[in-house]
């Protein structure tokens, strides 16, 4: 799934306003935030991550189950 514009755009200018657009009031936005106080840079270069992570991601392989239960021997067993 591609990123919308809006967000990749806001994350540009405004970056928290991008960060806030794709992804809500959470903790991305708020290391937006405080990262964008620091320096203009690294708040655009976290919220532009933020935004387009989800979109750069590769679907999760389905995890291969084990064909055997594997347990722990008890002390006593050798």
């Amino acid at each position: 799934m591609a990123a919308r514009p809006g967000p990749v755009v806001a994350a540009v200018l405004l970056p928290p306003l991008g960060t806030y657009l794709a992804r809500g009031a959470g903790r991305d936005f708020w290391i937006t935030c405080g990262l964008t106080v620091l320096g203009f840079l690294p708040g655009v270069a976290f919220a532009l991550w933020s935004v387009l992570r989800d979109s750069l991601a590769t679907p999760a392989q389905p995890s291969a189950r084990l064909p055997y239960s594997f347990s722990p021997a008890f002390a006593g067993e050798r």
